[in-house]
């Protein structure tokens, strides 16, 4: 049994809410509370690590292209783990993720060499404010964590999971002002180091929380894939195309102001951690907010309309957020447009998962993290390249633009697979 009924509660009171949480699975729980963990450290590095960098003396470039390299080798193991872990076993992957970034912490609370701390963020991806997610060997926690949830659950409990990470990013975002009171005694660029000690605090964590996490999908070593029905292999197959082909211009759009964004709010109005921090914790404690609200009108008007409303309303503030003359008016649009935008990650992760056999479930997830990150991983190069030379707006009217496309196909290509799989589940397959 799974323990988590389709009818279920969906959390809209703290009563409410605690009764949802006991029906989910053992299981489901731990992956939730693991992300969790994860999360108020890349909460904190979202906010610092470009700040540490340039503290250092790093050019905009340099910071840019550190974080792009990061993305790059990221995608690169992306599509490796998640098409292994549906012929293995997922559980033992996301255990290594967890002790490398151990390994990783360990080394940059050691030392200020360039190359070291280059070779952990491109290992690693700090900095990259991943909600959470376990970076390159998301696809497999994506997959088990569907395991012990019913269909017609996935898009509240996905947002779940969104809105848990964004919860962890905004406590992490917060501890991103803690160099501001350290910077006396350890000085400017010093003062950043200890933030790494929640990287590892949080890693280690997990390694035991996971250690105890059951996993029901089993290695099918070298057994050849089970035969499917031609029409349900293209159905998957024309899907997958389409989600490569619009997510190259969702990741794009997300590289170039998601990496570099406490970087520019540096440049832009000479603010610092102390400043930016409460910013950044404000708009994930809002996204968080925002992403199980969008989990509720999943459930009413549908996985796909979900994301189109949400993604549109962000795209119009992205437009105006350069606009603004002072941080305060900034600092707000940037909140608003977050709760839109991202809000809605946990119903694409939903429509991903469900629109896949289980034994593809790993690949689907790659095939949607590595779409997206390989524009993504180039986004913050350029990002880094324009503030640089003084261009601060035009990464936000980059972005608006391909956003705005994303939006606009999103709706066109999938509805018909959400209406297919409505049907499907009606008629009991």
């Amino acid at each position: 049994m799974n323990g988590d009924s389709p009818n279920g509660p969906a959390p809209s009171s703290p009563a409410r809410a605690l009764a949802f949480w006991r029906s989910l699975a053992p299981a489901t729980r731990r992956l939730l509370s693991a992300r969790f963990w994860r999360s108020i450290s890349q909460g904190a590095l979202v906010v610092d690590l470009a700040l540490y960098l340039h503290a250092l003396g790093w050019h905009g470039v340099s910071i840019g292209l550190v974080l792009s390299a990061g993305g790059l080798v990221g995608a690169a193991l992306n599509l490796t783990i998640g098409i292994t872990s549906d012929r293995l076993r997922r559980k033992p992957f996301l255990l290594a993720y967890e002790a490398m970034c151990c390994c990783c912490a360990l080394v940059a609370m050691g030392t200020t060499s360039a190359f070291w701390l280059s070779a952990v963020i491109i290992v690693a991806g700090f900095g990259k404010g991943a909600n959470g997610s376990a970076g390159p060997f998301m696809p497999a926690e994506q997959a088990w964590l569907a395991e012990a949830i019913v269909p017609q659950r996935r898009g509240m409990v996905y947002s779940l999971n969104t809105a848990i990470g964004f919860v962890g990013m905004a406590i992490g975002a917060l501890c991103a002002g803690i160099p501001a009171f350290l910077v006396t005694s350890l000085g400017r660029s010093g003062s950043f180091r200890p933030l790494f000690g929640l990287v590892l605090l949080g890693n280690a964590v997990n390694v035991v929380l996971l250690m105890g996490t059951p996993e029901m999908h089993r290695s099918r070593g070298h057994e050849p894939p089970k035969p499917q029905p031609k029409k349900q292999q293209r159905r998957e197959n024309s899907f997958l195309w389409r989600l490569v082909g619009l997510n190259a211009f969702n990741g794009m759009a997300v590289g170039l102001t998601g990496p570099l964004m406490a970087y520019w709010f540096a440049k832009r109005f000479g603010v610092g951690p102390a400043e930016i921090g409460p910013v950044l914790a404000g708009a994930f404690a809002i996204t968080a907010v925002a992403a199980l609200a969008a989990g509720k009108l999943t459930e009413r008007i549908g996985l796909v309309r979900t994301v189109v409303w949400g993604r549109t309303g962000g795209v119009l503030l992205l437009l105006l957020l350069p606009l603004m003359p002072f941080y305060v008016l900034a600092s707000l649009l940037y909140m608003l447009r977050s709760a839109l935008n991202r809000g809605t990650v946990g119903a694409r992760q939903a429509l991903v998962i469900s629109s896949v056999r289980d034994e593809r479930r790993g690949m689907a997830s790659s095939l949607n993290a590595l779409s997206m990150q390989v524009p993504q991983a180039v986004g913050p190069a350029i990002t880094g390249a324009l503030i640089g030379a003084g261009w601060l707006a035009t990464p936000f009217y980059l972005a608006a633009l391909l956003q705005g496309t994303y939006a606009l196909l999103y709706g066109r290509a999938f509805a018909p697979y959400e209406r297919a799989m409505t049907a499907e589940l009606g008629n009991g397959h």
